[in-house]
């Protein structure tokens, strides 16, 4: 029997979910009251498809098995995992959340795409069962980065989150537990620091938005896309690993280089980062530019599982 995924809120986060549910031969069930999101959601699903063939499709994977309907209390019926992608405002999120708290059967996990709140904040209006209300932070594209982040709240048993694993892995993802709850989870909080030294150097004339990404696609990206921060630096330290390498360069984390609070957003810094990046683009549309990013991503996975395979192993965690 199939499983059902229903997506509340069909923006660029709840397509991609829908595309990789639909790629694993879920059903789908979305609602979204915009004027037009069914037309914008099949279109996307057109534009990723390919992508997705190129990873393998599960049997029975169609786009047929979307369906849209006219209500969030419709959209539950029957669902075996509810995502929500509403926009990024808490007390909408919670009056989502609530709804559909009250109108899914108990036992069904309710995943909150959030990039940054906290599931306890989220789960302060239900009263059904707010602990299968969790954060289930994706990325994007969610229909082709494996990853998700998993984070209870105070309300939430162990047994809702082994079962929240189960499901997201079902949808051929990775799920990463995170241990405590807090503000931007784990991978947003890490990205949002790079972030905003790019801001800081592009705002102080040092480097445009184009040689800014240079030197992330040419150098740590790639290092990172292995093996991550940590154990990149443990190769830095040579045969002695990490404890040579804080011997070595810790003393640097001291030196004034990082800016962590983030530039002030004014219209120059805006002009500058909006033109280096329709430079970067040259033209090509969106729709243009995520094939081309989804392409790489596909081939880049497979070099991924290729070097990576003990992660396999790490059921535990991710």
């Amino acid at each position: 029997m199939s499983q059902q995924l229903t997506v509340i809120g069909t923006g660029v986060i709840g397509n991609g979910w829908i595309a990789r549910a639909l790629a694993q031969g879920w059903d789908v069930v979305a609602f979204d009251p915009a004027p037009e999101a069914e037309t914008r959601t099949r279109a996307f699903v057109d534009n990723a498809w390919s992508s997705l063939d190129k990873l393998g499709l599960a049997d029975g994977a169609s786009p047929q098995r979307l369906r849209f309907v006219a209500s969030l209390e419709e959209a539950v019926e029957g669902a075996d995992l509810i995502q929500e992608n509403v926009p990024e405002r808490l007390e909408l999120k919670r009056e989502i959340l609530a709804a559909l708290d009250a109108a899914a059967a108990p036992g069904t996990i309710i995943g909150s795409s959030t990039s940054g709140f906290k599931p306890t904040d989220l789960q302060q209006d239900c009263t059904k069962a707010p602990g299968r209300v969790i954060v289930a932070h994706p990325f994007n594209p969610v229909y082709l980065l494996p990853l998700v982040e998993l984070v209870g709240g105070e309300a939430t048993e162990t047994a809702q989150i082994e079962a929240a694993q189960a499901l997201y892995q079902e949808l051929a993802m990775r799920p990463l537990v995170v241990r405590r709850e807090i503000e931007g989870h784990i991978a947003d909080r890490l990205m949002e620091a790079l972030w905003r030294e790019a801001l800081h150097l592009v705002n102080d004339g040092v480097a445009t938005t184009e040689e800014i990404d240079a030197a992330v696609v040419y150098g740590c990206g790639l290092r990172w896309s292995l093996m991550g921060t940590f154990l990149t630096f443990h190769l830095a330290g040579g045969e002695q690993g990490m404890r040579h390498m804080l011997e070595q360069f810790g003393p640097a984390l001291k030196l004034p280089w990082t800016k962590l609070e983030a530039p002030e957003l004014t219209d120059e810094l805006i002009d500058k980062v909006v033109e280096g990046c329709e430079h970067q683009a040259a033209g090509r549309p969106v729709a243009e530019l995520d094939r081309r990013r989804d392409d790489f991503l596909v081939e880049l996975l497979d070099l991924v599982q290729k070097y990576w395979p003990e992660a396999e192993g790490l059921e535990g965690r991710i």
